[in-house]
């Protein structure tokens, strides 16, 4: 499945590589795209990976996901 969210709260290269991590940690994602400038990530994941438990993930990390 792919999953786009927006991300709130990115500066910069630094907090692009916050949200990948935090992203790829998750179980079941097998990879995330994560773009400062159109302030969204694409997650490509498993059926058993949720919104929540996406939008958890970013905000752990200190950001915002929509």
């Amino acid at each position: 499945m792919k999953t786009t969210l927006t991300i709130q709260g990115m500066s910069c290269e630094h907090c692009v590589a916050h949200v990948t991590k935090a992203l790829t940690g998750l179980n079941g994602v097998n990879s995330a795209k994560v773009s400062l400038k159109d302030n969204n990530a694409e997650v490509d994941h498993g059926d058993n990976v949720t919104l929540e438990q996406l939008k958890d993930a970013v905000s752990e990390a200190g950001y915002e996901a929509l």
